[in-house]
């Protein structure tokens, strides 16, 4: 039996202000084949939990095709859109035929084509193969999940960590449904559940209270007699879509009454907590005085609004900026600053410098910001993670890097690419002890936390301005279902 793999992951951002141009695909890496193989077989990440599941079958051939995935930005465009799902029909038609397609995904795609991408090419793929193959869609705990997705899919599971730590461990067991539907052992029967209900991203932790809550109950429900498989889906305010918000799905065998239940009985659990799925973030103020005023080091603030794996620039001064005009330093941070990265480097290590950076990509994330310092590194970029990390990635490249100590006391990393924190080895890998700092700040809301949680003698999460910023209120929403919870509070829904 054959069984190709095919995606493009993109988790898009409707208020960032760089676009997912096809340009910016091709420098991440389109890859094809057997590249596909060797850049995730290693990893924890989805198609390597595909793999694990499938390669020791013998009557399975796994056939790679053509993979993408990119760090979070604004919406993709149509170049990029009809490029990307060209490709995946392309060869699906030329390598068939198949007994199942792989769609890894990520859920929250939206382009200038279509606000529901990963619908879309879930469509276009069943409209391809017809109805007798087998279609299997791996989805980001984040993702926007639309009816269309569902409807054209045998089997959707997704990731049900945030920070996404399970990645592998779901993508395996979709796998293993595959098998069991290719041998007639099952027959899974799906529904999604759409309540009118947004969680705040700072209440979105699967580790802390009300999703835990929530989390239980989904597996209550799935072990019940005929469940196949639960979903709890966070969603992801950011992309201003019809399908924003949580989804609950369940797929049962055979028994779609049941499916129906399932998902209905958790949706209605989630909508009694709703008003505890909504958060308020520390005022960045605050949060700086009580770092610097801290006795135990490092203290870890997070950036909620400059967060970069949900698709800001990684450019974001607000916090350098309040901790100078409150006196403060001791502070570590990662800025992407490619301009000046550029301009410098050609100095060396130990030259002095004089310069402005970050805030320079919109107005949505602060002025530039001027330091004087010491060049104290000058590194790749590339580094590999092999600890659990967000994602299950492996593999982290921020392009050309330079580390800065300021005249102020301050250690800043200046990066060529928009850099998340979800390594402690992306400061190691340029010089940075992070042990040894007072004050870090990263950008991101759950991602850095298996990184820094186990170093962090405390945590604050800031009500930093931005393209993710934790208050949806900033944004002008044109696409999104209205009532909503929490948008408008009055919201019914039984």
């Amino acid at each position: 039996m054959r069984v190709a793999i095919a995606g493009f992951q993109h988790e898009s951002n409707s208020f960032a202000s760089t676009p997912a141009t096809l340009d910016k695909w091709k420098e991440a890496g389109i890859l094809y084949g057997d590249d596909i193989r060797r850049e995730y077989e290693d990893s924890r990440a989805t198609i390597a939990g595909i793999l694990g599941r499938l390669r020791d079958e013998k009557d399975i051939e796994i056939v790679p095709l053509v993979f993408s995935r990119l760090t979070p930005m604004g919406p993709l465009t149509v170049e990029a859109t009809e490029f990307l799902m060209s490709e995946i029909l392309r060869l699906i038609e030329e390598e068939g035929p198949w007994d199942a397609v792989f769609l890894a995904q990520h859920g929250a795609a939206v382009s200038d084509k279509y606000l529901d991408a990963d619908g879309e090419i879930a469509e276009q793929t069943r409209q391809l193969v017809g109805p007798d193959v087998l279609i299997v869609t791996n989805l980001d705990m984040h993702a926007n999940i639309s009816k269309k997705v569902v409807a054209n899919s045998d089997i959707v599971k997704v990731y049900q960590t945030n920070p996404h730590l399970d990645t592998y461990e779901r993508a395996y067991e979709s796998a293993d449904l595959l098998l069991k539907c290719l041998r007639k052992e099952i027959v899974p029967t799906s529904f999604i559940a759409t309540p009118p209900l947004v969680a705040n991203i700072l209440k979105q932790g699967t580790s802390d209270p009300v999703m835990t809550d929530l989390l239980t109950m989904a597996a209550q429900e799935a072990k019940r007699p005929g469940v196949l498989s639960v979903s709890v889906v966070e969603g992801y305010p950011y992309s201003d879509v019809p399908q924003m918000g949580m989804t609950f799905l369940a797929i049962t065998n055979n028994d779609p009454a049941l499916a129906q239940e399932v998902a209905e009985n958790i949706s209605r659990y989630a909508w009694s907590l709703r008003e505890e799925l909504n958060g308020v973030a520390t005022s960045t103020e605050v949060a700086l005085v009580e770092a610097s005023n801290s006795m135990e080091f490092p203290v870890v603030l997070f950036d909620v609004g400059d967060n970069v794996y949900a698709g800001t620039t990684g450019d974001s001064t607000f916090v350098l900026q309040a901790s100078r005009k409150l006196g403060i330093t001791g502070l570590m941070q990662a800025i992407y600053d490619p301009t000046i990265v550029a301009e410098i480097s050609p100095l060396g290590i130990g030259a002095h410098v004089d310069v402005m950076v970050g805030g320079k990509m919109d107005d949505m994330h602060g002025e530039p910001f001027h330091i004087k310092g010491v060049i104290t590194s000058i590194t790749d970029g590339k580094y590999a993670e092999t600890k659990p990390s967000h994602g299950g990635f492996l593999n982290y490249d921020d392009g050309l890097s330079l580390a800065i100590a300021t005249d102020d006391g301050n250690n800043f990393l200046l990066t060529s690419l928009p850099a998340g924190s979800n390594s402690l080895l992306q400061f190691r890998s340029a010089g940075l002890e992070p042990l040894d700092q007072k004050i870090i700040v990263v950008k991101g809301v759950h991602s850095p936390r298996p990184a820094y949680e186990s170093i962090a003698k405390k945590i604050y999460w800031l009500s930093t301005g931005g393209a993710s910023t934790a208050d949806l209120s900033n944004f002008n929403y044109k696409h999104r279902r209205i009532p909503l919870y929490p948008f408008e509070l009055t919201t019914e829904w039984s």
